[in-house]
């Protein structure tokens, strides 16, 4: 099938967390807009990230597989190198892999829960960025980090270490705005709601599935799509003046001034 779009024409895409769900939206996403090279990152769920890798092909991309757990840092230095040496180079980074592990209220939390999941959701994204910005600094590019509504509510029950997590990335994407845009590098991040995913189908019980859909304006759950194109949208030359910025896509759940 041909590409349908141009907005990342030739360009080489890694993201991680890209076996199913967002991830795997914005990989097919990026692959229907043009880019020459996607990295599909995933940790253990290899007949998915094959999945996505067909779809990705049959969007006229060449897909390449990159197992890898993004919260061991020898790990993730090897992911970004073994993608550089196929791609050749590496134009746009969406860090999407996270995890909340399971839901826990903070008394009692395990200290290796709340550990693991500050592993993944924000060493994980610095490990990444880290090995990715010495080859972006050639050309420059663009970051994405996917964070969350949880940001700024704190997070539904039992998931206050996976919204500090996020608060975190928020902040950090501020930060890595101002010190690479000397390189031409753009950062920004993509904040979802309540999104229809397998994220939801296995921590989120079906009652708290429909309070969620009631919290928001759109009385709905969003779809992968819906979040891809806000990537889309920051990783092309239609954002080009955009960088430290936040796009919210929670169809009305929260407001931010």
């Amino acid at each position: 099938m041909a590409n349908a779009g141009s907005r990342v024409k030739g360009q080489k895409a890694l993201v991680t967390g890209a076996s199913m769900g967002i991830g795997r939206a914005v990989a097919v996403g990026l692959a229907r807009e043009g880019a020459a090279v996607v990295g599909i990152n995933y940790s253990s769920s290899e007949d998915q990230a094959r999945e996505t890798a067909k779809l990705v092909e049959a969007e006229g991309a060449r897909a390449v597989l990159l197992r890898a757990d993004v919260s061991d840092e020898q790990q993730a230095q090897r992911m970004v190198e073994q993608f550089i040496g196929e791609a050749g180079a590496i134009d746009i980074l969406v860090n999407n892999a996270g995890t909340l592990v399971k839901r826990h209220s903070i008394e009692g939390m395990p200290t290796e829960l709340w550990r693991r999941v500050f592993a993944v959701n924000l060493d994980g994204v610095f490990f990444v960025t880290r090995a990715a910005i010495t080859h972006m600094k050639e050309r420059g590019g663009n970051i994405v980090n996917i964070t969350s509504v949880a940001a700024y509510t704190g997070g539904g029950p039992g998931s206050v270490h996976y919204a500090a997590t996020k608060g975190g990335l928020a902040t950090l994407t501020i930060g890595l705005a101002k010190e690479l845009a000397a390189y031409g590098i753009r950062v920004n991040a993509v904040a979802p709601g309540p999104i229809d995913t397998p994220f939801h189908e296995r921590f989120t019980p079906e009652e708290h599935r429909q309070s969620f859909v009631e919290s928001t304006l759109l009385r709905r759950f969003g779809t992968p799509e819906e979040v891809a194109a806000a990537v889309l949208f920051l990783v092309s030359d239609e954002s080009s003046y955009i960088t430290g910025s936040t796009i919210d896509v929670n169809g009305g759940m929260f407001f931010r001034l």
